[in-house]
């Protein structure tokens, strides 16, 4: 499943770190500002946050993660988007050093958007 393949191969800092940067764009330089401010490595946010993603996600979340890769070119890369996009506003030191099931699954939302 191409949705749990998303979050496995993008809970790896590196491979996050590259996912951001060829998704490139307006996306792409607000990701790696947000993380400067949080003074965290971008791929290591981008992975805590598909962690978190993974861990804390409801049925809806998935299913919203599934249709906005089916048909896409890059799934991956749409699929980390959607879920970075969707991801709970929170501080750096309020991000998981591990992921954390016990956070409320409401934070994340249903909102569909398209990858473009």
């Amino acid at each position: 499943m191409i949705v749990r393949e998303i979050v496995r191969t993008c809970s790896n800092p590196h491979v996050a770190h590259a996912a951001v940067a060829s998704i490139g764009g307006d996306f792409a330089r607000r990701f790696f500002r947000d993380a400067e401010s949080r003074s965290l490595p971008s791929g290591l946010l981008a992975a805590r946050l598909v962690q978190d993603f993974d861990h804390r996600a409801g049925d809806g979340d998935w299913a919203g993660l599934d249709r906005a890769i089916r048909g896409a070119d890059m799934p991956i890369l749409c699929g980390l988007r959607h879920i970075l996009e969707r991801a709970p506003k929170m501080k750096g030191d309020d991000l998981p050093a591990r992921p954390a099931g016990a956070l409320r699954k409401a934070a994340w939302g249903e909102e569909r958007r398209s990858c473009a």
